[in-house]
């Protein structure tokens, strides 16, 4: 009988952010396949979960996702976590996927917690159509990436580390003009914060405050 590969969304701030199926599982899977052991063990731990978990991140993944495989033909549940929010979203897992559906293994993906979503969502810029990019490269091919934004129609959604994010704003006033944008930093956590306003306000903004947590950055697209 074959296991399946199971992706389970984890919180990206408050515990509580979790479904009733995704903890079962997590209960019932064979191994879970964590990021970080040490940052998955606080969410495990608080919800009663024992199922081993071993460390599977980008610099481990390739050597491990055929052995996974062959463990899932051969009847294993194994679950997949990143340290928050959705795998394979601008975190590792794209890899086993792949592999198990290369090798016609079944894969079950559980809705639940993203970053974007609730920042899409607060940003207050059209919905009804949106790109998302995660985040920019931070060498080659960066400059390339940021001229081709400048003509997206789309709401464009990105990601950046606190100490880059006045960087990243003033790069897209460079390339983009001075567009509507929304920044979103520590969401569902206890200083979850929007920011709004035009590119140029958001770089005075977090040139005076200096940002800190996991960043968002909701920017509209080009306006006919």
């Amino acid at each position: 009988m074959k296991g399946k590969l199971y992706i389970v969304p984890t919180p990206i701030g408050n515990l509580e952010d979790i479904t009733f199926r995704a903890i079962r599982i997590l209960k019932e899977a064979d191994l879970i396949l964590a990021e970080d052991t040490r940052t998955s063990s606080v969410l495990l731990r608080h919800y009663g979960i024992t199922t081993k978990a071993i460390s599977h991140h980008k610099f481990n993944e390739h050597a491990q996702v055929q052995q996974l495989a062959q463990e899932i033909a051969e009847g294993k549940q194994i679950a997949l976590i990143s340290d928050a929010g959705t795998p394979a979203i601008s975190d590792p897992g794209y890899l086993i996927i792949r592999t198990c559906l290369d090798h016609a293994l079944p894969v079950e993906t559980l809705p639940g917690a993203t970053a974007f979503v609730p920042a899409l969502v607060n940003a207050g810029l059209p919905m009804h159509e949106f790109v998302f990019i995660g985040f920019l490269p931070q060498k080659k091919g960066r400059e390339t990436k940021l001229r081709s934004l400048a003509a997206e129609q789309r709401t464009m959604i990105l990601y950046e580390a606190p100490q880059r994010v006045v960087k990243l704003l003033e790069q897209l006033l460079q390339h983009l003009g001075d567009r509507r944008a929304s920044v979103s930093r520590e969401l569902s956590k206890k200083f979850e914060e929007t920011q709004r306003g035009l590119l140029s306000e958001l770089i005075k903004h977090f040139s005076e405050k200096e940002p800190k947590g996991e960043f968002v950055i909701v920017v509209e697209g080009l306006q006919d």
